[in-house]
C-alpha cells in the first residue's frame, strides 16, 4: 500500500483540491522537458513545465505482481516542444517519463505518481501516443552471459578495455555523398583498412543527427572511396559537410580480438567450445582427434 507525503495527503483530506498533472521528459541525450495540463506554467526541482502544450494523460490500469504496466500519453506535435522529426531520429526512444500530481499553489506539495519510459511511439494528423512502460518492463531484458563462442562484451566497455580514443580505432570523417538511404561515402578514413569500421560505430557532431550514434554495418571501400553502410535509413537525415567520428568495429571473434585489437586476454566468449555440428559428428578416418584446441 502506498504511503502518501504527509501535506500532500492532508491536501487531498481537504475535499478541495487544486491539483495538476505534471510530465517530465528525460531523454537518454540528456534532454529535459516539461509539460502540464495546468493553463499557467509551474516550476519544481529545476524544471519547468510548460502549459497549453496539447499533452495529455490516458487511463492506467495497475496490475498485481510482476506484470508490466502500460499506459500512454498523447498530445500535439510542436516544433517548440515535441516535433515529428525529433521522434523520426529516435531521440524520444527509451525515455524516461515522471508522471507527478501537483498543487499548483504550493508546488512543494506534490506526489509522484509513476516513472515510467517510453515504448512503442505513434503518430497520425498530426497527433503522436506514446506507450508508458512501467520499471517492470526491465524484468523482460536478458541479464546474464551466454556460453558462447562469440565475445559478449561491448567494444569500449569496462570489461572489454579496448580504448577507443586511441588514433587507432576512431577517426574524424565527414559526409562526402549520399548514396541512398543506407548508404554514405565519407572522407577521412582513408589511413585504415577496407572493413575497418564495419560492427563499429559513427558519432555525429554536426547536422541533424547530432549527439546520436549509429551502428555500422559495413565499410566498404570502391575506388579509393569509402562507403559506409547502415542498418537504418541514416541517409535520409544527413547531408554532405555532416561531420562524425567513427570507431572501430568488432564482430566478437576471438581471432579479430587478438589480431585487430590485441585483447585476447580480455575476450569474453567461449571459443573453445565445439560447435552442433563438431558435436553430432561421429568419428571419421583422418579426422583430428589428438586433443588439439579447436581454436588457436
Amino acid at each position: 500500500m502506498r504511503t502518501l507525503d504527509p501535506a500532500f495527503s492532508a491536501h487531498l483530506a481537504t475535499g478541495a483540491t487544486t491539483l495538476a498533472t505534471c510530465w517530465r521528459i528525460v531523454r537518454t541525450d540528456g534532454a529535459t522537458l516539461g509539460f502540464t495540463d495546468h493553463d499557467e506554467a509551474i516550476s519544481f526541482d529545476g524544471t519547468a513545465f510548460a502549459p497549453a502544450s496539447g499533452l495529455d494523460g490516458g487511463e492506467a490500469a495497475k496490475k498485481l505482481g510482476p506484470q508490466v504496466d502500460t499506459s500512454e500519453i498523447a498530445g500535439i506535435l510542436a516544433s517548440a516542444a515535441i516535433s515529428e522529426e525529433d521522434i523520426e531520429l529516435g531521440r524520444y526512444d527509451n525515455a524516461t517519463v515522471e508522471t507527478w500530481r501537483v498543487n499548483w499553489r504550493d508546488v512543494s506539495v506534490r506526489d509522484l505518481r509513476a516513472r515510467a519510459t517510453i515504448g512503442e511511439i505513434t503518430r497520425e494528423d498530426g497527433l503522436y501516443r506514446a506507450e508508458l512502460r512501467s520499471g517492470q518492463a526491465a524484468l523482460n531484458i536478458v541479464k546474464g552471459r551466454i556460453y558462447q563462442a562469440l565475445c559478449d562484451a561491448e567494444l569500449g566497455d569496462a570489461r572489454c578495455g579496448v580504448n577507443l580514443a586511441d588514433p587507432a580505432f576512431a577517426a574524424a570523417s565527414t559526409v562526402a555523398q549520399v548514396r541512398d538511404r543506407y548508404r554514405i561515402e565519407v572522407t577521412g578514413l582513408e589511413g585504415f583498412a577496407e572493413g575497418w569500421f564495419g560492427f563499429g560505430r559513427l558519432a555525429w557532431s554536426s547536422g541533424k543527427r547530432i549527439g546520436l550514434a549509429d551502428r555500422i554495418v559495413n565499410h566498404q571501400r570502391i575506388g579509393g572511396t569509402d562507403i559506409l553502410g547502415f542498418g537504418e535509413p541514416v541517409g535520409d537525415w544527413v547531408v554532405p559537410g555532416d561531420a562524425a567520428t567513427a570507431t572501430a568495429g568488432c564482430d566478437r571473434r576471438f581471432a579479430t580480438c587478438r589480431a585487430k585489437f590485441a585483447n585476447a586476454l580480455n575476450f569474453r566468449g567461449f571459443p573453445h567450445i565445439p560447435g552442433n555440428d563438431f558435436v553430432l559428428a561421429y568419428p571419421r578416418p583422418g579426422s583430428a582427434l589428438d586433443g588439439e584446441p579447436l581454436v588457436t
